[in-house]
């Protein structure tokens, strides 16, 4: 929670810092262009990866397999997309870094190196995951019941 309030502190700073820096090098009218210009093409690239992604997903399920990958490029596309929009230099590095699929890719294999089910799905490379993982529901307990009145 501190590191959530931690960067709604410091990243409105961080973009203020470079609005004004980067304004008084170039001027007002050019950085406003350029803002707008990078949330347009932005939005252009977010839509064309989504599709690509969504139609991998597609894929993926109707050979019965686990979209596990692609779920999580399309989590990460919709947040790159909310930091293009946003306005400013910073959110909009991040914003292109997490378009480009090779480090996007990276950081999901980071990120999903903490879920041992979404682990196993990404490293095996076809996104099944081994019945031995139980399919993520636990232990699972066999009982029967009968109602009395």
């Amino acid at each position: 929670m501190a590191y959530l309030l931690l960067l709604f502190i410091i990243i409105p700073i961080i973009e203020i810092y470079l609005l004004i820096e980067i304004g008084s090098s170039i001027g007002a009218p050019t950085t406003i262009l350029i803002i707008i210009c990078t949330a347009v093409i932005g939005a252009g690239l977010v839509r064309m990866q989504g599709v690509s992604t969504l139609m991998r997903a597609q894929s993926q399920i109707a050979n019965a397999k686990v979209p596990a990958v692609e779920v999580m490029e399309g989590a990460a596309l919709i947040v790159a997309g909310a930091l293009l929009l946003t306005p400013g230099f910073f959110t909009d590095g991040i914003g292109f870094i997490l378009l480009t699929p090779p480090l996007r890719r990276w950081l999901i294999k980071k990120l999903a190196a903490r879920n041992p089910v979404v682990n196993q799905a990404t490293q095996m490379g076809d996104g099944s995951i081994p019945p031995s993982s139980n399919q993520g529901r636990g232990n699972v307990i066999d009982v029967e019941h009968k109602e009395i009145d």
